[in-house]
């Protein structure tokens, strides 16, 4: 069998290493996603946007991507828990609303620099056992935490949608 030869132009210089996601991340603006418009740190309603939408807008801005279904959720104290294993906090999160905002703010913040979050609590639920008050008091948790990072300049956006 006759060797191949080789037509290629021999390479004048090395190979381009491979970049990073975060190098990858930093080349996109956010007019570049569906978040253009939206606040960099607030607290809103999905409405119109998709969470696969917001999902890769997080991914291309190298922000990270928080996501939690309440669907099957009745109580505080299970949305609490599927917030904590679904955000993969730290176990003392399910006790209380104080403990779930700990958890996404003060640890997270000493633990080194951060590039920016995109959450979403999608099925919030809406019956006797998580009342009105309840919700307000979780997203107020949401809002809290938003400010908490919008005070040290790091984008926190949240989405929600009730069941």
């Amino acid at each position: 069998m006759p060797l191949r030869q080789n037509t290629e132009a021999p390479r004048t210089s090395a190979p381009e290493a491979p970049r990073s996601i975060a190098a990858e991340a930093a080349r996109v603006s956010i007019a570049e996603t569906p978040l253009k418009g939206v606040r960099a740190n607030i607290v809103q309603s999905i409405r119109a946007f998709r969470v696969q939408e917001l999902q890769d807008a997080a991914q291309n801005l190298g922000q990270h991507f928080l996501y939690a279904n309440l669907a099957n959720a009745l109580t505080k104290q299970d949305v609490l828990d599927l917030i904590g294993q679904q955000f993969m906090l730290p176990v003392h999160t399910g006790k209380n609303f104080d403990a779930l905002y700990d958890s996404m703010t003060d640890p997270v913040h000493k633990s080194g620099p951060q590039p920016g979050f995109i959450a979403v609590l999608e099925h919030i639920p809406a019956n006797a056992k998580f009342d009105k008050e309840a919700r307000e008091q979780l997203l107020d948790i949401f809002r809290d935490a938003s400010d908490y990072w919008g005070d040290r300049k790091i984008p926190f956006r949240c989405f929600y949608s009730f069941l």
